[in-house]
């Protein structure tokens, strides 16, 4: 009988078993998204990016104002990118990935045979096109004439080949004088942008202090350090506690 009892119970514990274990023909909870699920993107920003914020200055006595960073009180900083001379394949991911939102301050002579390079990063990354002028010369010093012909043809050149046609300007080596101001005016830039902070070798520098502050304009290239350069800037934005946001939204 003691037999018989035993195997009865033991009987009736793996049918209990059996009925409390998981269902097999039901999936598992999944803890991370299926293959091929988006991503997520980079943290939505504090306003919608795309929306004036601030006005450039005034056109004045035809001249176009100098931007050298924007006045605000709030935790934003302006990344810049020059000229265009290497296309580096990681560009488009890195400014997708962090959301920078670059003004893109390209010359013709760069871009001419690598369109769909910038038109990529131009498209997909909230990025912003600059005239830079087509040769970038150092314009200090030069006729009118020579100097409108750098920036217009270079605005007009990118209307036809990329689709848009700048509206922000930014003088090559940062060497500009008042026919400089009354050329980027009559080819119809909003302003002069300059900048407060450099990059350079994967290294942030700093025109004043050591840490980058609310309203900086920050200048890189696309260099062979493009992802060092790049990569330097959005951790000292996020070391010194700022946002990178669109300039253009603040020179409207």
């Amino acid at each position: 009988m003691a037999k018989r009892w035993l195997a009865a119970a033991l009987a009736g514990l793996l049918a209990l078993s059996a009925c409390s274990s998981p269902d097999s023909s039901q999936a598992p909870e999944q803890a991370n998204p299926a293959p091929g699920a988006a991503k997520p993107g980079p943290p939505p920003g504090p306003y919608p990016f795309g929306t004036v914020q601030q006005k450039a200055p005034a056109i004045q006595d035809g001249k176009v104002g100098v931007v050298r960073r924007i006045q605000t009180d709030k935790p934003y900083v302006f990344i810049t990118m020059d000229d265009g001379a290497v296309k580096d394949p990681s560009a488009q991911g890195l400014i997708q990935q962090s959301g920078g939102h670059p003004v893109l301050f390209l010359n013709n002579r760069y871009v001419k045979g690598h369109e769909a390079y910038f038109k990529a990063i131009l498209d997909s990354t909230g990025a912003v096109l600059g005239d830079h002028t087509v040769n970038h010369p150092n314009l200090k010093g030069k006729p009118l004439d020579f100097q409108k012909k750098e920036i217009c043809d270079d605005a007009d050149d990118f209307q036809k080949s990329l689709g848009v046609r700048p509206s922000l300007f930014r003088p090559p080596f940062g060497n500009y004088d008042q026919n400089t101001l009354k050329a980027a005016a009559e080819c119809g830039m909003r302003a002069s942008v300059l900048w407060t902070a450099s990059v350079n070798d994967g290294v942030v520098q700093f025109q004043s202090g050591d840490k980058l502050r609310p309203g900086d304009i920050v200048l890189m290239h696309f260099r062979k350090t493009f992802k060092e350069d790049y990569e330097a800037f959005i951790a000292q934005a996020k070391k010194d506690g700022l946002t990178p946001v669109p300039l253009a939204d603040f020179l409207g």
